[in-house]
């Protein structure tokens, strides 16, 4: 599969000495969906504006699409980047959004994104700027979305929308997903609504990469144990724990496992009650660690 993206060794430190990306390697392959997810400070959007040549690393290979991205056409014309909270010309109405849209991206959609207008219940001839924030949001999804470019990146882009819109938006982008194949990056802090849709996660702490796998290969690897604390304690020992609860004679341990191994079978055999661990609950866990590079690939 094609490299979209690709990281070798990337550092971004700034005039304060502060190192927001600490030599991280990633590939970013074609025609896939990928989550970006962490903290707030972690460095996901420091590493989306290097992807897109908004910034300059300091150190160490980036490429997309091949070549270097900073002041090449090429490269940018095939890159869609809907940032939190977007900004447009104070006179732009949503219409004027989309005139503009259609004229920079090659693959852009206009049948489409006015079916999104619809699906949003957007004013076309309103300024954007008296917009409410949730609508705001929505007109960056549908430029996302009706660009179909090549390479596409969501900043938090459902600031605002309600669970309604959200859903819209999530369906949308399945169903475009699967009809227009393109590599879209999700960055966002709702990981659990967005679970099904991601085929990868990456999960970037502290400016390292600490989870780069297949979602596939996540779901069901962390799960949680309770029962007797000296029953747990014995279970749990030698294996990967990455939280512990006591309340009374009462244990909660949350492991890591190992896919190919039986362990949560044995767990039941022991006697212990085991729950699954969801992509959020996970993340928060691993994130709360500092653990660097736990289960990058």
């Amino acid at each position: 599969m094609t490299k979209i993206i690709d990281i070798q060794q990337l550092s971004m430190t700034y005039d304060d000495d502060s190192k927001v990306i600490n030599d991280i390697n990633l590939s970013i392959k074609e025609n896939k969906i990928y989550g970006l997810l962490g903290r707030n400070g972690a460095g996901k959007t420091t590493l989306m504006k290097l992807i897109t040549a908004q910034i300059f690393s300091t150190d160490g290979v980036l490429r997309v699409f091949g070549e270097h991205p900073y002041e090449n056409q090429q490269v940018l014309e095939k890159i869609c980047f809907i940032k939190e909270s977007q900004k447009y010309p104070d006179n732009y109405r949503v219409r004027d959004v989309l005139e503009v849209s259609a004229s920079l991206f090659k693959n852009w959609d206009q049948e489409y994104a006015l079916k999104l207008v619809k699906e949003f219940d957007l004013p076309l001839k309103k300024r954007v700027k008296k917009l409410s924030r949730g609508m705001h949001s929505a007109v960056g999804i549908i430029v996302g979305l009706a660009s179909r470019a090549p390479l596409t990146i969501f900043d938090e882009p459902y600031l605002g929308l309600d669970a309604v819109a959200r859903k819209i938006f999530y369906d949308q982008l399945i169903t475009d997903f699967g009809n227009h194949p393109r590599t879209i990056i999700l960055s966002t802090h709702l990981i659990d609504e967005v679970s099904n849709l991601l085929e990868h996660v990456i999960v970037i702490d502290r400016g390292n990469i600490i989870i780069d796998r297949d979602s596939e290969e996540l779901r069901g690897l962390a799960y949680t144990v309770t029962g007797l604390a000296a029953q747990v304690t014995s279970f749990v020992k030698g294996k990967e724990v990455i939280q512990e609860e006591r309340m009374g004679g009462t244990m909660t341990a949350t492991l890591i496992g190992d896919e190919n191994s039986n362990e949560q079978s044995a767990a039941k055999q022991w006697g212990l009650g085991v729950s699954p661990v969801s992509l959020q609950q996970l993340i928060v866990y691993l994130t709360k660690s500092k653990t660097e590079g736990m289960l990058s690939s």
